[in-house]
């Protein structure tokens, strides 16, 4: 069959769309299922909401401290830091002296941000 003569272009789909097709209407069948079938026995403790085991203390809706975001921020930083390793030490040989130099300048950059921010405190949860 000539395929620049074929009527439907979208015939070839047609197999991914039934198996997403029976995929959603399954999850939907099972999660009814569960609910319809599952045990329930609502109870004041279950109902309660906790953190951790723990009873919960305070508004939900209260302020974090400014350090929260300021740790979270220097853990993106120091992630990233390795997604640049990995490449680089996948490549280490074809990169010769050069990609040596390199990647020294870029852990002593990242090294001396982390010396100004220890001595900054940033890393301290006391204060």
């Amino acid at each position: 069959m000539n395929p620049t003569l074929d009527p439907n272009p979208l015939a070839p789909y047609l197999p991914l769309a039934i198996v997403l097709l029976l995929a959603g209407v399954l999850s939907l069948i099972i999660v009814q299922l569960a609910a319809a079938l599952g045990p329930k026995r609502p109870s004041s403790i279950k109902s309660a909401p906790f953190e951790a085991g723990s009873e919960s203390s305070g508004p939900a809706r209260q302020r974090f401290a400014v350090k929260f975001y300021v740790v979270a921020l220097l853990f993106i930083v120091f992630d990233v830091e390795a997604v640049f390793l990995y490449p680089w030490a996948v490549n280490f040989q074809a990169l010769g002296w050069f990609g040596y130099m390199e990647m020294l300048v870029f852990a002593a950059t990242l090294v001396v941000g982390l010396i100004y921010i220890w001595k900054k405190g940033a890393l301290e949860w006391e204060h």
